[in-house]
């Protein structure tokens, strides 16, 4: 590919400042009071974060300015300015509140400096699927949820569990833990589209417009929620990938194929799950047994079972009387 011009090479770098003036709107129209409008200028950073990295690659116009601006960026925009969101709506005057902002600050930063280092460290091939922690645009999205489900389903006449100042710290300082912590989340950048998914996707992110248009807010709670359920699937692949390297380099049916042999051999060598309950249970029936002479019920029951099994060695059953009690 030849080299990018100038004006070519300034775009994804316009969007990176375009993307940190979003996030720094939100602070303003958090100061007025226009609390859907801070929500969508957060969003609006999001997405137009999610496009720098790309044009960039796409146009060639990838450069050591633009990575440290775009790491600046997601700092302001998705640890600054939430922060200062959350803080003005629920915590302004409370000097508690003010720490906690700062806590949520605080971690986004060390996760953006983390990741940063993570680039020049050498990593597993498996490692480019997940983020280690989550993501600066989506932790900036988490941290709004009280606002966002308060504008949604809140009111001047009423109010939630959500809006509690308690609730909102507790969770401003779970969503930072969230940021700095060791948890694989899965990559956007490594999903792949099979061809014949293509044309099922378009109608789906066609629907998916259309609810974001009609209902902004359910769609982003709704996107949060489902963001959440992800982590625990999120870190079961992972997991699984670092037990297989052979799975490392083959595409979605390969792997799906792999876990299923797997399965088969796991079921072929008798690797089952302990019978937890079971066990118990059956336990609990034999010390429940009556005392024969003086003698100690469990001998019965493992006389029996030896019976049972030696019965089965030899392919072999016994004799059942009949349930009329005749005999044949």
């Amino acid at each position: 590919m030849a080299p990018s011009t100038p004006g070519i090479r300034l775009l994804p770098n316009a969007i990176t400042v375009l993307a940190m003036s979003a996030g720094l709107s939100a602070v303003q129209f958090a100061i007025v009071g226009m609390w859907g409008a801070a929500i969508g200028a957060i969003a609006a950073a999001a997405l137009l974060d999610g496009l720098d990295g790309r044009i960039a690659r796409l146009l060639d116009a990838t450069s050591k300015m633009g990575a440290e601006l775009d790491s600046l960026a997601d700092a302001i925009s998705f640890g600054v300015a939430p922060a200062l969101v959350i803080y003005i709506w629920r915590f302004e005057g409370d000097r508690g509140g003010w720490v906690v902002a700062l806590i949520f600050a605080v971690c986004m930063v060390l996760r953006l400096a983390r990741f940063n280092t993570l680039l020049d460290v050498e990593q597993p091939p498996y490692a480019k699927e997940f983020f280690v922690g989550v993501p600066a645009p989506a932790g900036g999205l988490l941290l709004l949820l009280p606002l966002i489900v308060e504008e949604q389903f809140g009111g001047p006449t009423r109010s939630g569990w959500w809006e509690n100042p308690y609730v909102v710290a507790v969770w401003t300082i779970g969503v930072a833990l969230l940021l700095v912590s060791r948890i694989p989340t899965l990559s956007v950048k490594s999903v792949k589209v099979p061809p014949r998914a293509v044309a099922p996707m378009l109608v789906l992110v066609a629907l998916l417009g259309a609810a974001i248009i009609t209902y902004p807010l359910v769609a982003l709670i709704s996107a949060m929620v489902l963001y959440l359920g992800h982590l625990p699937y999120s870190v079961r692949r992972s997991l699984w990938l670092a037990k297989h390297p052979e799975a490392w380099d083959v595409p979605a049916a390969d792997r799906r194929a792999i876990r299923r042999a797997h399965g088969v051999a796991n079921r072929r060598l008798g690797l089952h799950q302990p019978l937890r309950g079971r066990v118990a249970g059956a336990a609990l029936r034999v010390a429940r047994l009556p005392r024969r002479n003086g003698v100690d019920p469990t001998r019965y029951a493992v006389e029996a079972g030896s019976r049972r099994r030696n019965w089965r060695k030899l392919g072999l059953r016994r004799d059942q009387p009949p349930k009329n009690g005749s005999q044949d």
